[in-house]
């Protein structure tokens, strides 16, 4: 959205009245509090919900207070935490899109309220049991290895002892981590100042994915910036967006210390477009890639604004070779110190067998090993040849880009290189769509069917992952498949709801049951 200078409908019918300009604004800040207050406990049902199927290690010492007990271990306990994790999610996402609606034409006040509903928001997931993911449990298996000096690219977390019971997924047991450098040191970090106290382990995670989040929200407003994009909107559409609370502080993904490192990196390199920027840049990336390793899509692009405005040819190819050649002596010299070298690079290829239904590629796999199979031909390598053929649509998107387009778009041809690559890959989690939304946002999301997908997309992953992602205990009356099934129904219903029916948020229709001469919201 670029910034523009705009009369609000509102004020229009004020008349220039003072005291009715009072009245107006007095009655948009009592709707705005309304709002970040309905939200603020959306996140607190969420915190509750958690209490019961969050996702908690088997020797936690939360799983002794009373009210934690009857919510994990009786039927009726676990019903009501479904009840408030589904709901309480979507009232989230509804007064997400109700804020921005109520905030246009995001002038400079703006700004108080999207931090007052960031904070608002994510208090109550600060100390909520991890939902959505149990990765951060896999994080401290992962630093037990690097303690106990084994090589966490050779053993797994089945290597040490206790392993389950710390609340790793056991799925992935022996699966190698698919991180880098930097973040196996700093879950050896975590485990030696915890002790391997899971409760202790999943604060101080969370506590380094706060701090990235901090980072995200100086960073986003000033990339807003350097783009003509409203930043107040920017921020509102990134950090305000439930997917990006959920899935950085109450799932505390380390992907969060992964995007605001690059982030930050393409700042320095946007604002000083000369070697000392794009030293910045680059060791910024870099250190992003040593998180994981899906940051590397961003070094041609930081290489272009390294290179300078105008540059040519020769000189473009000049620094993207610079780029490379200092990023992979960067992660060379941690591979020495560390002792594992480059071993994270043959754990980051995604398996040919694993999918996702509402993944194109993942379900044309799928298709292409059950025609595979029914002819008697090998129906695995069939859906890995799917697999391999879209990681190799999302590289060559990404090169077609890196020499494609206008100096301006840098950032937005990065924006959809990245998206390539989770578009065309055979499962795409709720986080791996949070890598887009801020490098989105930065270069503009227009206000019509453009956040119309963002909010489509943000209820569907929430839907989604309150229905996928529950911890519930095996041995009660409700098991997990119906469990999941009424998550999924009360989330899908208030998500069917809010784009059909709500007088506020309805998409369908919505341009044509707008009021004549009313501009019609987002």
């Amino acid at each position: 959205m670029r910034i523009t200078s705009r009369t609000h409908p509102r004020s229009a019918r004020s008349g220039g009245d003072p005291d009715a300009a009072r009245a107006r604004e007095g009655a948009t800040s009592s709707r705005l509090r309304r709002t970040v207050v309905l939200g603020a406990l959306g996140s607190v049902m969420l915190f509750l919900g958690s209490l019961g199927v969050g996702w908690l290690a088997s020797v936690s010492a939360l799983r002794r207070i009373p009210l934690i007990m009857w919510m994990r271990f009786e039927t009726p306990g676990v019903v009501v935490a479904i009840v408030l994790l589904a709901l309480g999610s979507m009232l989230l996402v509804r007064q997400w899109l109700r804020l921005g609606q109520e905030l246009r034409p995001w002038g400079p006040e703006s700004a108080r309220w999207v931090l007052i509903a960031i904070g608002a928001w994510a208090a109550p997931m600060l100390v909520s049991i991890p939902l959505f993911s149990r990765d951060v449990y896999s994080y401290i298996g992962q630093g037990r290895v690097m303690a106990g000096g084994l090589n966490p690219y050779e053993s797994g977390v089945s290597a040490i002892d206790n392993f389950f019971q710390l609340g790793a997924d056991q799925l992935w047991a022996e699966s190698p981590p698919p991180y880098g450098p930097v973040f196996l040191w700093l879950e050896q970090l975590v485990v030696m100042l915890t002790g391997a106290n899971p409760d202790a382990c999943v604060l101080l995670f969370r506590a380094l994915c706060v701090v990235a989040v901090l980072a995200c929200m100086w960073v986003i407003p000033r990339l807003a910036r350097l783009h003509g994009v409203n930043p107040r909107r920017a921020l509102w559409l990134s950090v305000a967006n439930p997917l990006f609370l959920t899935n950085f502080v109450v799932a505390a993904h380390n992907d969060a210390v992964m995007l605001a490192l690059a982030l930050l990196g393409t700042y320095a390199a946007s604002v000083q477009r000369n070697w000392k920027g794009g030293l910045l840049g680059t060791t910024l990336v870099t250190l992003s890639v040593a998180i994981k390793p899906i940051t590397l899509v961003f070094l041609p692009f930081v290489g272009l604004l390294w290179a300078g405005r105008n540059a040519s040819w020769p000189r473009k190819f000049a620094v993207w070779a610079l780029t490379l050649a200092y990023a992979v002596v960067l992660l060379g010299v941690m591979g020495l110190i560390n002792g594992f070298g480059f071993g994270w690079v043959s754990a980051v290829s995604t398996p040919g067998s694993v999918y996702i239904w509402y993944a194109p590629i993942g379900l044309l796999g799928l298709f292409a090993q059950l025609v595979g199979s029914s002819w008697g031909l090998n129906g695995s390598a069939w859906m890995h040849a799917v697999h391999s053929l879209g990681t190799a649509l999302a590289a060559l998107t990404t090169v077609a880009l890196m020499f494609v387009g206008r100096d301006a778009r840098i950032l937005r041809r990065l924006a959809w290189a990245m998206a390539a690559f989770v578009l065309l890959a055979p499962i795409i989690q709720a986080w791996y769509v949070v890598w887009l939304i801020p490098l989105f946002a930065v270069t503009g999301i227009r206000p019509d069917w453009q956040t119309d997908v963002l909010f489509f997309i943000t209820g569907f992953f929430t839907v989604y992952a309150v229905a996928d992602q529950l911890d519930v205990f095996p041995y009660l009356d409700l098991d997990l498949i119906t469990a999941r099934v009424i998550s999924a129904l009360l989330a899908l219903t208030y998500g069917v709801y809010l784009w059909v029916l709500d007088p506020a948020t309805r998409r369908v229709r919505r341009r044509r049951s707008a009021a004549p001469g009313r501009a019609v919201v987002l």
